[in-house]
């Protein structure tokens, strides 16, 4: 077999359809085809199911699969040693949900510059489950979540953890409260996340009465779905109603909001950094974990580190 078979294997399994697959890989169709029949027969075993408008892969096709992934990020990994050893100036991958970015970028960004000038960072938003994918193909280097996360052949350290507050507008008759209980709470609109932003699971989960409240018959809060915590943050200062919000997203000054503590228990979220077990640049990593360690961002909380996780 070949690597650019198992480059053929791997894409056939994420299109799941053999023309866009020979699109993707820039060859013709009947090239790829064969490429996998050559394979199949070669190994003795069925990797994909041909159906009429795609194909189904097997489940030892999935193991297949999962293997040559691992072995394409390999070659990736040699091209990128060679390459850093022959520049001065690298690259690193970075990529942080959306509901972080904001908020730890602008810190991060200054901070790693200035120990590392040589390294030139890429980074991507996106949503947990996507950032996974391309951690995994190698796509990322490093990202940065929050828990739950648990993906094969990665390694975590933790950043800090953060309360949820609840943002109103200032004449909300709510406002004067010291601590707000989310279940005294009625005949209220609360604007939530879209769904697939795990910030939006982890409120719901924690706060399940935020589903009732308005939530299925107010069109309002249903055009919010996909927006952005900044976006929100400025709908509930127009009085569109109330939010939960992580306390990174509350340090901007704002005449028309105000921010209250939730009464105990209080929901929280542990973020994270993540990176693949294989990632050869250990000096970058090392830096990169430092840089993110000594920034202080407000009403956050640095976890004690075990010993194995000390910098």
């Amino acid at each position: 077999m070949t690597l650019n078979e198992l480059k053929y294997l791997v894409e056939l399994a994420k299109e799941k359809h053999f023309r866009k697959a020979s699109e993707n890989c820039f060859v013709s169709q009947p090239t790829l085809s064969i490429a996998i029949k050559k394979l199949e027969d070669e190994l003795d075993v069925t990797l994909f199911e041909r159906r009429k408008n795609d194909v189904l892969i097997t489940p030892i096709g999935q193991q297949v699969v999962d293997l040559a992934e691992e072995i394409i990020q390999k070659t990736k990994t040699i091209k990128q040693i060679t390459q850093d050893e022959q520049s001065q100036t690298t690259e690193l991958k970075l990529g942080v949900i959306y509901t972080i970015g904001p908020y730890l970028l602008p810190h991060l960004i200054s901070e790693f510059h200035q120990k590392a000038q040589n390294i030139r960072l890429s980074i991507e938003e996106n949503y947990t489950h996507e950032l996974a994918k391309k951690l995994h193909s190698g796509e990322l280097d490093i990202i940065i979540v929050s828990l739950p996360f648990s993906e094969p052949n990665t390694e975590v350290f933790p950043l800090y953890e953060e309360n949820f507050v609840v943002a109103m507008p200032k004449d909300h008759p709510l406002a004067e409260r010291d601590e707000i209980a989310l279940e005294e709470v009625h005949d209220e609109t609360v604007l939530l996340l879209g769904a697939g932003h795990c910030f939006r699971d982890q409120v719901v989960e924690a706060y399940p009465i935020l589903m009732h409240l308005n939530y299925q018959s107010n069109p309002l809060q249903k055009t919010l779905e996909g927006s952005s915590l900044e976006t929100i943050r400025y709908m509930v200062a127009s009085g569109a109603g109330i939010t939960v919000l992580p306390c990174t997203a509350c340090q901007k000054q704002d005449d028309l909001l105000v921010y209250k503590p939730l009464k105990a228990p209080v929901a929280k979220r542990e973020v994270v950094m993540a990176w693949r077990k294989s990632f050869p640049r250990h000096k970058v990593l090392q830096t990169f974990k430092e840089t993110l360690h000594g920034i202080e961002l407000p009403c956050t909380l640095k976890p004690d580190l075990k010993e194995e996780e000390t910098l």
